[in-house]
Formats: C-alpha cells, structure tokens, sequence
C-alpha cells in the first residue's frame, strides 16, 4: 500500500536512489507492517536550481545532502509506529549510505483505503 518517492540532488553515486528506496522498504516491512512485495517507489534526482530547502528550519542544519522521503500509506498507524519509523530510516541511511541524520526529511501522507488501485481499474482495499 505504501508508495514511496526518494528526492535528491544529482551528482551522488550510481545506485544511490537503489540503496536508499532498499533501506525504506526494508524498514517499512520491519517497523510498520508493510507486506512483502507491497514495494512501489519512485526516485528522482534534481539541478541545484530544482532542489528547494532551508537550511536551520527548526534548527536542523541541513547539507546539499538531503534526502526527502514522501510516504503516502493507509491511515491509522500510531504516533509511536511513525515516531519508530522515522528513527529507523535516519539511523539505517546513516549506517549504509554515511547519511547525515541531520538530512535525512520524512513526510507522510495518509488516505483511507478505499484511495488505492494497484491496478485493473479496481479498489482493491474497498
């Protein structure tokens, strides 16, 4: 049910998008109950000149390394499921790829399940 985008700025490794859409689903299924195969993720790279951030908002000091994260899933995990899952997805990207914590922005977006069709015209959730 979760589909996944991955934005950052050009110029990393090849394979990069790869990795980090692996640390995601990964976490996901350990953290959230994502099933297995329920794997949907776009990734994308920006120009400098597409690639919009502050860099102290909240005082977070963010680097050209950010990497958003959008998460749109069914509704109705618990503040501490997503709390886990945030931690989860820095600490993991910060051990595989050498991701700053610090850069490293997590959105979720929730939708009731009747929002999805994985495909054939169908509400498969409805």
């Amino acid at each position: 049910m979760p589909l996944v985008r991955i934005d950052y700025l050009k110029g990393k490794p090849a394979g990069f998008g790869r990795e980090v859409a692996e640390v995601v689903y990964g976490v996901m299924t350990e953290t959230i109950n994502v099933p297995k195969n329920d794997n949907f993720q776009l990734i994308q790279e920006y120009e400098s000149s597409m690639f919009v951030y502050d860099t102290s908002y909240l005082g977070v000091r963010r680097t050209d390394g950010l990497v958003y994260i959008q998460i749109t899933l069914n509704e109705g995990r618990s503040v501490e499921l997503k709390k886990g899952l945030y931690k989860a997805i820095a600490e993991r990207l910060h051990q595989r790829l050498e991701i700053r914590h610090e850069d490293v922005f997590i959105s979720l977006v929730e939708v009731k399940k009747e929002n999805w069709s994985f495909g054939n015209g169908v509400a498969q959730y409805a």
